[in-house]
């Protein structure tokens, strides 16, 4: 099942009962109710397939080895270390398809659409992987300057924090310099690509704040690694598909910054739902 249809010579893409059949001539089943039986005793069953992406980074495991360290000292020390990880987030105005109770019958549940304009929204936020504690803010975009106000709420957050570690993707914003400019120095074993036509240094207008964080690099294309990620779901699950505020675009951005909200305090539920704690 794992392997192309192409290597025994057939043309389709997926592998069918008929093709199954005429390839693995020693089941001894010529009908395709037979391969069908065959198959449900092997435990083999006719499945949705996932979109699926293998990370390219050739340094994949030493990032990860990096990260587990770091994660660790926060686990040993959480009053001087934080560990945090960090992502944006976007969401439109109009609601998301997904499944929902209705009549049985050709009734169905409706995504009700606004006539206006499908506009976005941003958010950026870091999730303490010890304590379950969301950082959020959201705007219209996210630039430099969101994010170094960003970086500087995280700081307000953990005032005592001796090193926060921040694990994030390879957004080149994320290493501009006037970014950085805001952060301790910092140290890259991998350095991460940004546009050949920036500037190598930051310019003048930005003020020094030394804040003790840390950029961590995850690997490239490997978003499994994040667990806000699964956070972002939640959000889609319980305020974003099906919602019905397409017309009230103010209280559906109120609605997503509520949700957040309650995670402003250490949540071991929200831990458990990332996969960070185990049941």
């Amino acid at each position: 099942m794992r392997r192309a249809p192409s290597v025994f010579g057939h043309s389709q893409c997926r592998w069918t009962l008929d093709s199954i059949a005429r390839t693995c001539d020693w089941l001894v089943v010529t009908t395709a109710a037979g391969v069908s039986q065959i198959l449900d005793r092997l435990g083999i069953h006719y499945k949705r397939a996932r979109s699926y992406v293998h990370s390219p980074d050739p340094y994949y495991a030493e990032k990860y080895a990096l990260i587990q360290q770091c994660l660790l000292r926060a686990w040993y020390d959480p009053e001087h270390y934080v560990f945090l990880y960090q992502d944006e987030f976007t969401y439109n105005r109009q609601p998301t398809l997904a499944r929902a109770y209705a009549e049985k019958g050709p009734s169905q549940a409706l995504a009700r659409l606004s006539y206006c304009s499908n506009c976005q929204f941003r958010g950026i936020a870091a999730l303490n992987a010890i304590t379950g504690q969301v950082t959020y803010q959201q705007s219209a975009k996210i630039d430099l300057r969101q994010l170094t106000t960003f970086y500087d709420t995280v700081r307000v957050t953990y005032p005592e924090a001796r090193q926060i570690y921040i694990a994030q993707d390879n957004w080149p914003v994320h290493f501009h310099p006037d970014v950085l400019a805001r952060l301790q120095p910092q140290h890259f074993p991998w350095p991460p690509k940004i546009p050949p036509n920036w500037p190598a240094a930051p310019s003048e207008k930005v003020v020094k704040a030394n804040l003790p964080i840390q950029i961590l690099c995850l690997p490239t294309y490997a978003s499994w690694l994040n667990p806000i990620e699964k956070l972002w779901r939640w959000v889609r699950q319980d305020v974003l598909h099906l919602h019905r505020l397409s017309d009230d675009w103010q209280a559906l951005k109120q609605q997503v910054a509520d949700f957040l909200a309650q995670f402003n305090q250490p949540s071991t539920a929200l831990l458990r739902y990332v996969g960070l704690l185990p049941d």
